[in-house]
C-alpha cells in the first residue's frame, strides 16, 4: 500500500482519518474527483476508476512479482526505445501526474496528452497540471496528425510525438488505441488493474498493478537502469514473457494469497 506519510498526491481537502481501512483508497478516489473539478479528468473516468478499484481488491492490493517483473522490463525497454512517448489521459494526469513528469525527466520520453472524450479544454487542463509539476514541454494533438486505424477522438496526435513513436507508455488505455499502434508495429507499455482486458493481452507490456502503486517504481527502476550496458537493457526487456505475467496476476485473482 502507498505510505500516506510519502504520497505525493495533493491534498484534495478529504475529510477521511488516516486511522480508516480504506483511508489510502479513498484518497485516490478524492484525486480522481478533484480531476474532475480541475477539469482534467472526464466523469466517465470516475467509472474507470471504479471498475480497477474492484481488480485491485483481487490481487489484494499488493505490487506483486506479476508486476515487479513487467515494471523492470518496461524500464529497460523505455531506456533503449528510439523514440519513447509517455501518453497521459485524464485519470492518469489526475492520479500520478507528478509521477509521469519525474519518469519523463529520468527517461528522456517526451509527454503527450491523449483523451477518449473529446475536449480540447481538458486537453489543456491535463497539460497545465503536468506544467504545474514540473514538466517544461507537453505535446498536445494536432488536428490534421491522425494515427491510422482508429475513428475515435484518440486518433488525433502530435506529429512528433505518439505518430513518430516505436514504444509507447499508456498507463490506463483504452482498448482500441492499443490495438491500433499494434497493428501499426508499435510497442505499446501499459498499466492495466485488469489482467482479461483487451489493453492488458494486446500490450506488449502489462503492468497489472495499481498505477498510483507502479509509478513511483518504475520511476525508480529506471533511475537504476540508466547506467546499464544497452545490451544489458535489451537483455532484461527480451526476457519478458508477457503470457505468464498475465496468467501469475490472473492466478492471483482467482486462487487469492498463496
Amino acid at each position: 500500500m502507498l505510505d500516506p506519510e510519502t504520497d505525493p498526491r495533493p491534498d484534495t481537502g478529504s475529510d477521511v482519518p488516516e486511522s480508516h481501512p480504506r483511508y489510502l483508497s479513498l484518497k485516490l478516489r478524492d484525486a480522481i474527483v478533484a480531476g474532475v473539478d480541475a477539469g482534467m479528468t472526464s466523469v466517465h473516468g470516475l467509472i474507470a476508476h471504479g471498475r480497477g478499484e474492484a481488480f485491485d481488491y483481487l490481487l489484494g492490493e499488493v505490487t506483486g512479482p506479476w508486476a515487479t517483473t513487467a515494471i523492470e522490463a518496461s524500464a529497460a525497454r523505455l531506456l533503449t526505445a528510439r523514440h519513447a512517448v509517455l501518453s497521459v489521459n485524464g485519470n492518469a494526469a489526475a492520479l500520478v501526474g507528478a509521477e509521469l513528469v519525474a519518469l519523463s525527466r529520468v527517461s528522456g520520453a517526451p509527454l503527450e496528452v491523449n483523451v477518449f472524450h473529446t475536449s480540447a479544454d481538458r486537453e489543456r487542463a491535463i497539460a497545465d497540471g503536468l506544467r504545474r509539476h514540473g514538466a517544461e514541454e507537453v505535446l498536445l494533438p494536432d488536428a490534421d496528425t491522425v494515427l491510422p486505424g482508429l475513428d475515435s477522438n484518440r486518433r488525433f496526435v502530435h506529429p512528433r510525438g505518439i505518430l513518430e513513436a516505436d514504444v509507447i507508455f499508456v498507463p490506463l488505455e483504452d482498448g482500441d488505441r492499443c490495438q491500433a499502434l499494434r497493428q501499426l508495429g508499435r510497442e505499446v507499455i501499459t498499466v492495466d488493474l485488469n489482467p482479461l482486458s483487451r489493453t492488458a493481452r494486446t500490450a506488449s507490456m502489462t503492468i497489472v498493478d495499481n498505477v498510483a502503486r507502479a509509478l513511483p517504481l518504475l520511476v525508480e527502476c529506471v533511475e537504476a537502469l540508466a547506467g546499464r550496458s544497452q545490451s544489458d537493457l535489451q537483455e532484461i526487456w527480451t526476457s519478458y514473457d508477457h503470457a505468464a505475467i498475465l496468467a501469475q496476476a490472473e492466478a492471483r485473482i482467482r486462487n487469492g494469497a498463496d
